[in-house]
């Protein structure tokens, strides 16, 4: 684990060039810039997330190997995608599971991108089997749920993302006292992240922080779908 910082002012200005020249011709030209500004600083600091994420669950893992592990692919899928621009304007990483292959499962993530940085937890878009096994999860543990997520150590650092629907879900009441909870479509909450934040030494322990006090609700999570936590 270092003190230096992982990331540098380089990274934000590659992701914030390739937004301008997002094409494989200029991607290929400085490619060697992606691998040394982005990508093996994110490797390192994946790498240094593991003892972190070891004190939150042992059931979690921090993988640094540069293809299948917990850095996201910088190319786009863009066969069903009408945006054909073929690279992403951001890193990511994911924290998975270890049956993430097996079951839908929560995980941790950290973002980077210029002026959008953050780290998160939960479910991002589960499919509609999973998201009614969350809600009917959440209606029948309120006492916990509200444990996890509402208590002020999560609610005042923490907010939910993504849309929720317009009405009470089908088979719940517009008056149950956790209506908004039940609307949500995707069951992931975290907090922005500085650029300075991120360009600072210590951003492995930082994260860290997070990883534990966003552990409540991954527990949750897992408990909703029968994971060990």
């Amino acid at each position: 684990m270092t003190d230096a910082p992982y990331f540098t002012q380089a990274t934000f200005r590659f992701l914030s060039q390739l937004s301008r020249h997002n094409n494989r011709t200029w991607f290929k030209a400085n490619q060697l810039r992606y691998e040394r500004d982005v990508r093996e600083p994110f490797l390192a600091l994946i790498a240094d997330l593991q003892p972190h994420l070891a004190e939150v669950s042992p059931h979690f893992r921090a993988d640094p190997r540069k293809v299948g592990g917990s850095l996201f692919r910088i190319q786009r899928d863009t066969r069903f995608s009408g945006d054909k621009t073929p690279y992403k304007t951001w890193a990511g990483a994911r924290l998975y599971h270890a049956r993430h292959r097996e079951r839908p499962a929560p995980s941790f993530y950290v973002h980077i991108q210029p002026g959008g940085c953050f780290v998160g937890a939960g479910l991002w878009h589960p499919e509609s089997a999973t998201l009614k096994r969350v809600r009917a999860f959440v209606a029948d543990n309120p006492s916990a749920w509200n444990e996890a997520v509402h208590r002020k150590a999560f609610s005042e650092r923490y907010g939910f993302w993504g849309e929720r629907l317009k009405r009470a879900p089908q088979g719940y009441s517009p008056d149950h006292p956790l209506i908004e909870d039940l609307q949500l479509k995707s069951y992931a909450a975290g907090c922005e992240l500085t650029d300075a934040a991120v360009l600072a030494p210590g951003l492995a322990c930082d994260i860290g922080i997070h990883l534990r006090r966003l552990a409540p609700l991954a527990d949750y999570l897992c408990a909703a779908l029968d994971l060990e936590f």
